[in-house]
């Protein structure tokens, strides 16, 4: 009996419950009877599958246990009236579950990647390109964090700040990869807002509103990708602008700067600028060096470099570009973009062709192609 396997997946089994639709607590206790049963049947028998085995039986034993707590009730709480009518409320502990994810026992990142992998939905590979490493480096990970969390209880919830960089990767995936979870991620952020009074909460919230308002002007009609400068502002969300800019407002006046509300402040010039000439990249290029300073990150110092070719001009931008690692994701796109920028079309066309041979995704690699295509029909 592989009682470590049957470990490694409770966290799993435990969060499609909770997914379908299980209270937590209810989930919790309808687990535990899969794996009882589990140690009893599958020395006879193991399953081909047996995540999947934990998942059906645990399901039936918690539809089990509904249906008989439904029935004592009526049976001792029977009365003569007519219940109030309208929809039950639902039971959501979807956030409470990301919390528990996010177990001190684990570091942070490994809390991160679990709960991503368990509850989020998201596949290692996804994982993996989040955070820029090897998919068999995640994979290790996921499996060290699954492994330290099967010896421990879930009584100590993580930390807001794991929970956030969940959320936030939640929501990138769903915004632009093959998932659709943003508007999930939107919808917990909002939980998590009205429950805690905290300005990176409010930053985040502020910053997936304001991304996810320019949704609908991301893509033509053929599905192919629009570049931000191209969109038609017409179609955007200015209710969602108006929301996540009031948030973001509220957030940086207490003067607790992060980098949720830094990343926000960037998303609101962009949405606030008229066209796409009046955007101030000047101070875009402030705010993205305060980011610098928050997270050293450098996915936000390649980021940087665009701005800095849209302020300063494309050579000025090439010449921050070039600090940076060229095997950085989407390194080659931005180096395109600011070369096509200064004139020189045939490294620009390279380099479109470069970045779209690396693209994470169909849709971006389809646009880059295109961008290659354009240039070569130029020369």
């Amino acid at each position: 009996m592989n009682e470590a396997l049957l470990r490694s997946l409770t966290p799993s089994v435990l969060g499609i419950l909770v997914r379908r639709g299980a209270d937590f607590a209810a989930a919790e206790d309808a687990v535990q009877d899969a794996l009882v049963e589990a140690v009893r049947v599958w020395p006879a028998g193991p399953p081909r599958d047996p995540k999947g085995w934990l998942v059906t039986v645990a399901w039936r034993r918690f539809l089990d246990a509904t249906r008989a707590d439904a029935a004592r009730r009526r049976r001792e709480d029977l009365v003569d009236e007519e219940p109030a009518p309208g929809p039950a409320p639902a039971v959501d502990d979807t956030l409470q579950l990301y919390f528990l994810c996010a177990h001190p026992s684990l570091t942070p990142s490994s809390a991160v990647a679990l709960t991503l992998r368990a509850v989020g939905g998201l596949t290692t590979r996804q994982i993996a390109q989040a955070y820029l490493v090897p998919e068999a480096t995640m994979a290790q990970r996921i499996s060290r964090a699954k492994r330290t969390v099967s010896r421990v209880r879930f009584d100590q919830p993580g930390d807001v700040a794991t929970v956030l960089r969940v959320l936030y990767l939640v929501f990138n995936e769903g915004y632009s990869g093959d998932v659709d979870l943003a508007a999930e991620a939107i919808r917990l952020t909002r939980q998590l807002a009205a429950a805690i009074d905290h300005p990176e909460v409010a930053g985040l919230l502020a910053l997936m509103l304001l991304h996810h308002a320019r949704r609908a002007g991301r893509t033509a009609s053929d599905g192919s990708l629009v570049p931000l400068a191209e969109q038609d502002r017409g179609r955007w969300d200015t209710e969602s602008i108006a929301e996540g800019i009031e948030i973001l407002q509220t957030a940086l006046a207490r003067d607790r700067l992060g980098e949720f509300q830094a990343q926000a402040a960037i998303a609101a010039l962009h949405a606030d600028a008229p066209t796409a000439e009046e955007t101030d990249w000047v101070q875009i290029v402030e705010w993205y060096d305060e980011l610098t300073r928050l997270t050293d990150s450098p996915v936000v110092r390649l980021n940087r470099a665009v701005a800095v070719g849209e302020a300063d001009g494309p050579r000025a931008g090439l010449a921050a570009l070039a600090a940076l690692d060229d095997s950085l994701p989407r390194h080659a796109a931005v180096a395109a973009y600011l070369h096509e920028r200064d004139g020189d079309l045939t490294t620009a066309a390279r380099l479109y062709a470069e970045a779209a041979h690396k693209a994470p995704n169909l849709a971006e690699r389809d646009h880059l192609t295109r961008q290659a295509a354009r240039l070569n029909a130029c020369r």
